[in-house]
């Protein structure tokens, strides 16, 4: 019983190493030829569940085969469960924040007054997202005006022009 529960602490220490270290290990993976599915949480949720599994269905029917067939069984199928959610996440996270540099083009509300020779800020949708940036123009514009962005000067700020209809 005691292998079991050096494994299952094999899994938890290599959950607490993953989620310290993050996707940098992922390489590693990579390189083991297990591709997405084989990251270090659905390794660590295989030997957790294998350990741990295998320690309870040993304690319940005293038989070494079937606390080691049933391990893994149980280790297979959280692995497989962790490895598909952490693809379904990946998946979700491949569009990212939406950049400014998309931002050209778009209309927008100023919602702070942009002065003659500063900024004020602009409310912008952007991929389903209500972003708020700074904003400059060549000619002062007061809160409520429409407009358009004509360049993007930084991360956080553009060049707009009042929009005429």
């Amino acid at each position: 019983m005691v292998v079991f529960f050096v494994i299952g602490g094999i899994g938890i220490a290599m959950l607490l190493v993953s989620l310290l270290v993050g996707d940098h290990l992922h390489g590693v993976f990579d390189a083991l030829g297990g591709g997405d599915w084989f990251t270090g949480a659905s390794l660590s949720g295989f030997l957790g569940a294998f350990g741990f599994g295998g320690a309870i269905i040993l304690s319940l029917t005293d038989s070494l085969p079937a606390a080691a067939l049933g391990g893994l069984v149980l280790g297979l199928l959280l692995g497989a469960g962790v490895g598909y959610g952490v693809l379904q996440l990946r998946a979700t996270q491949e569009g990212g924040a939406p950049q400014s540099a998309s931002l050209v083009d778009r209309v927008g509300t100023v919602i702070s007054d942009i002065p003659l020779d500063g900024y004020g800020e602009i409310r912008i949708m952007q991929g389903g997202h209500m972003m708020k940036v700074n904003a400059r123009s060549a000619v002062a514009l007061k809160s409520g005006t429409q407009v358009t962005v004509t360049d993007v000067l930084s991360a956080t700020a553009v060049r707009v022009i009042p929009t005429y209809e």
